[in-house]
């Protein structure tokens, strides 16, 4: 006899349950999983292109491996010491820069920022405390982000579970597939491809973008002379992600520090605006509907509560897979809709499943 929809229901809110207690009781300890299966995810296309230009599955896994073990030695070795270089010298300019703002708002309110006023003490007072305690904010960061991604994590956990993954995950899809309850099969397996469509398109798309805008950032910045350029391209590029911030705090940044930096010269000004002002023609125009698409799903303002509830919840762990539960949950969402829409609840009596 079939299950009741009510009992139905009752397993998989359970089942539900059960994900996110363990999620939370083991945290960390599943944390090279939730990653090394995040990258498996994102290589499988490449690894599927390469079989059909005729390597086999292994062979395919080896050479993309390989391949990106080499970037990340790269990029560790050419840009993260000139990154956390550029972030500490940015921590020790930054009374200076303070100290030209309150020189700049003197001069034009005096009455309002003499030596002895409040808003005076208060910007001295902000400008030592970013020197004072930069460092140590730095050192807080790279020590916390070591102690969760340390060393073995990235060197020996996180590419071995990527590897082996990588390899079986066909065979993995295959097996859900067959395991799948008969009766909701092809409606799970609609959702599942709405899913996928939104992932791939969310985070493979959205994560080129943000690899292409940080470093247009980054290059044009350093190209017209702007100090910490590295560092604002890099924080403008992360944070694009969340569409519209990363231009809106990378913008700010880069025209605060080219504001002190060119004072008087408003060409320069004017092209470190113009900068972020391409930048973004670039992504609304180019890059976010050729990679990502209009039509994903993901509003800004869901993925930055799912981003800030997960990660309160469930640490960094929860942060990993905000993005992939947002998805789904907002998939799930619509087809919730469009099924009530189909009822008899929303249509009344007169609905289209009356019998």
């Amino acid at each position: 006899m079939a299950l009741t929809a009510k009992k139905q229901l009752r397993y998989w809110g359970v089942a539900t349950a059960a994900f996110f207690v363990a999620l939370w009781v083991l945290g960390d300890v599943i944390l090279p999983f939730v990653l090394g299966g995040a990258l498996a995810y994102l290589l499988d296309p490449i690894a599927d292109w390469l079989q059909k230009i005729g390597l086999n599955r292994v062979m395919a896994t080896i050479v993309i491996t390989l391949f990106t073990m080499i970037l990340f030695v790269l990029v560790g070795l050419l840009v993260l010491p000139t990154l956390v270089q550029q972030m500490a010298g940015l921590f020790e300019t930054a009374p200076k820069l303070v100290q030209q703002f309150s020189s700049f708002l003197t001069e034009r309110l005096p009455d309002l920022l003499d030596s002895e006023s409040r808003i005076s003490r208060s910007l001295m007072s902000v400008g030592e405390t970013l020197r004072s305690k930069g460092g140590e904010v730095l050192d807080t960061l790279l020590s916390s982000a070591a102690s969760v991604v340390n060393a073995v994590l990235l060197v020996v956990l996180v590419p071995v579970i990527t590897f082996y993954l990588l390899i079986d995950w066909d065979k993995m899809v295959g097996r859900i597939n067959e395991l799948l309850p008969r009766e909701h099969a092809p409606t799970i397996r609609a959702l599942a491809g709405d899913i996928d469509r939104t992932l791939a398109s969310f985070i493979r798309g959205q994560g080129t973008v943000c690899l292409i805008l940080g470093t247009f950032y980054a290059v044009a910045l350093m190209l017209v002379g702007l100090q910490f350029g590295l560092i604002v391209g890099a924080v403008a590029g992360l944070l694009t992600f969340i569409p519209y911030v990363g231009a809106l705090v990378g913008g700010a940044l880069a025209i605060g520090l080219a504001l002190f930096q060119f004072w008087g010269d408003l060409i320069w000004i004017a092209a470190v605006a113009g900068i972020f002002a391409l930048g973004q023609f670039l992504e609304g125009n180019i890059l976010t509907p050729k990679l990502v698409g209009r039509s994903v799903g993901l509003h800004p303002v869901w993925l930055i509560f799912a981003l800030t509830a997960f990660g309160t919840l469930f640490g960094f762990v929860g942060m990993l897979v905000a993005v992939p539960v947002a998805a789904a949950l907002g998939v799930l969402t619509r087809f919730a809709i469009s099924q009530y829409k189909d009822s008899r609840l929303y249509n009344g009596t007169e609905g289209p499943d009356e019998n």
